[in-house]
């Protein structure tokens, strides 16, 4: 390490220089190592290994020299880039690519989860059995014929935000299965508890029994959206972590396609019995994940926090495909170390240093809903349906909407780990106020409470418009606002902050999803503005408060993010207490250890 500084950049100059003073001074009080040939006289080796780190010191210098040289000064300064992260020796492996896509099939239960509901909660047999009020507005046959208010109802809305409540709740259960168990075995319960929600809500008989089945799929939803990004953030390489993370959010937009496309088929059939098939459907992404969850690895960043060394090296030399993974491992051990000494990692999260993840991490899960989009792709089905599409043409157009969304999502994966988060989040920002925009201007003035002159032109207008704000969401908002929070967290406090992230995400899911038909019905189209509004506050703080994680190590965001960034930097003063700290202590462990051995293990 100290005679190959630039094996490790991740040590920062000053440290590397304590590191070398240190070391020439135990040379100084010590014999000849063992490793030495023995012709060398102490003299002589000391002589020798003294020049080595002389040498070694003058090579950092020049590196760090070059480094600060290139490194390019922050746009509009604003926000401070990190500089390129330590690249540990890795291969795109098999197992990775993988045990990626197995796990990140809990984003495509939650995806189908999604969007089932939109499209079962327009389908007349569903509503005649469970909301018959909701039936007769819709048909005609109730006193308020609002085009805006057809589906107003409490209980449609607690039909799909239950899943998000429960979701809530069972985050803090994820919490600690996810950091006493491991991620694999977290992701097994969210398998199980999805599977019993299946048979449920398939099976309903009456409306408790739909909201008990809704309630353990969101069991289901708050231990995947918990266990699977920390999963996907910490099995990936580097370079290529932005990407492969962003495989859950993709799976998140199949399946809202595939239950777009489920609902267009059921619809169709006779008998009243299609809703109970796109419920149950939902089976086939809960059995991929459970069977999935048993052919996975655990994280080596899990097997070395729970006490396991030998396995998690193994393991990570079989994921990063070489035998050279002493680096990596030393930093991931380190961290596990460090987070050991946190014995409240929730209370942990409140601590001044922490402060900028939790916060960045808070509001990228508030932004996210406050764009609108779960609001689209909950109601795609009714949102056309009340804009005066037909029936089938709703379902028509929530699968375009669909496809768009995976489209755009995999332009996401090519594009995060090339251009950063920034750029991808500045550019959705305008995409998206401008859709939304203009489809509140068109509903405006062709849409009124009874009448609907929208005509063909003006509604293929509307779709268009739907679609561009769905593409730009799903390369920016969609994945990001996982992305980001589970690779800022440092590991004594991942798990807590990976609790607070989706716990956060789901309280404000379930407020919109049990919101949004109400908002609808008396905001009308204004609710599109609303939410634009929030689309210019959000694009505000990443362009001032929202760095750049591009190519940096999870474990080296304190250094490399939080104390170059304009704002955060202030927050990282307890990091430099704690590292004089450490320094003391090794300095009295160095004064103290008896270096006088002329023993080679010395």
């Amino acid at each position: 390490v100290l005679t190959t500084p630039s094996l490790h950049p991740r040590v920062s100059t000053s440290s590397h220089e304590r590191l070398l003073s240190h070391f020439l001074l135990a040379i100084n009080k010590a014999g000849s190592p063992a490793w030495l040939p023995s012709s060398l006289t102490p003299a002589s080796s000391r002589l020798y290994i003294s020049a080595s780190l002389i040498v070694a010191f003058f090579s950092l210098r020049l590196q760090t020299a070059e480094k600060e040289t290139t490194r390019a000064m922050p746009a509009g300064g604003f926000s401070v880039s990190a500089p390129d992260g330590t690249h540990f020796e890795a291969k795109i492996t098999p197992i990775v690519i993988v045990s990626c896509i197995m796990a990140a099939t809990g984003g495509l239960m939650f995806g189908y989860d999604v969007g089932v509901s939109g499209g079962v909660t327009s389908m007349d047999p569903f509503l005649k059995k469970f909301f018959p009020a909701v039936y007769r507005r819709k048909t005609g046959q109730g006193l308020d014929t609002s085009n805006y208010c057809k589906y107003d109802n409490q209980g449609l809305q607690l039909f799909t935000s239950s899943l998000y409540l429960a979701g809530l709740t069972s985050t803090f259960f994820a919490s600690y299965t996810t950091r006493r168990l491991g991620r694999r075995l977290t992701m097994l319960i969210a398998g199980g508890f999805f599977i019993i929600g299946v048979v449920l809500n398939a099976a309903a008989k009456d409306l408790a029994m739909l909201i008990a089945g809704r309630i353990l799929l969101g069991c289901g939803v708050g231990f995947a959206n918990q266990a699977v990004p920390l999963f996907l953030s910490e099995i990936a390489p580097t370079r290529i972590r932005g990407g492969l993370n962003i495989l859950f959010q993709l799976n998140v937009t199949i399946g809202i396609l595939f239950a777009s496309l489920v609902n267009y088929g059921t619809a169709k059939i006779r008998g009243g019995w299609g809703w109970r098939l796109s419920l149950g459907l939902a089976g086939i992404p809960a059995l991929m994940l459970t069977v999935g969850s048993f052919l996975v690895t655990d994280t080596p960043n899990s097997l070395i926090e729970r006490g396991r060394l030998d396995e998690g090296k193994a393991v990570l030399r079989r994921i990063r495909g070489t035998d050279n993974v002493e680096p990596e491992f030393d930093e991931i051990l380190q961290a596990s170390l460090a987070a050991q000494r946190v014995k409240h990692p929730f209370r942990n999260l409140l601590r001044r240093r922490n402060r900028p993840q939790l916060v960045i991490a808070i509001l990228m899960q508030i932004f996210q809903q406050f764009t609108g989009i779960n609001a689209i792709m909950f109601y795609a089905p009714v949102l056309f349906n009340t804009l005066g599409f037909k029936s089938d043409a709703s379902l028509y157009s929530a699968v375009i909407t669909g496809a768009v969304n995976v489209l755009s999502t995999v332009v996401s994966i090519y594009s995060v780990d090339k251009v950063g988060r920034r750029a991808l989040l500045l550019e959705a920002g305008v995409q998206m106020f401008v859709a939304q925009v203009v489809i509140a201007a068109v509903l405006g003035v062709k849409v009124t409470d009874s009448g609907n002159d929208l005509g063909r032109g003006w509604a293929v207008l509307v779709v268009v418009m739907v679609c561009t704000f769905v593409s730009s969401f799903a390369w920016s908002w969609g994945p990001l606002g996982w992305l980001i929070p589970s690779e800022t967290f440092p590991l004594e406090t991942r798990s807590a902050g990976q609790s607070v992230t989706v716990s956060v995400n789901l309280l404000f899911t379930f407020a919109i999803a049990q919101a949004f038909l109400s908002m609808l019905c008396h905001l009308k189209y204004g609710i599109f503005i609303f939410f634009s509004s929030w689309v210019l506050v959000m694009s505000a703080f990443v362009l001032f408060l929202l760095p750049e994680t591009k190519n940096v190590p999870i474990e080296e965001m304190a250094d490399r993010v939080w104390r170059q960034h304009w704002f955060w930097k202030r927050y990282m003063d307890d990091y430099e207490d704690e590292a004089y700290d450490l320094e003391k202590k090794g300095n009295k462990i160095t004064d103290g250890a008896g270096i006088n051995s002329h023993d080679g293990a010395n």
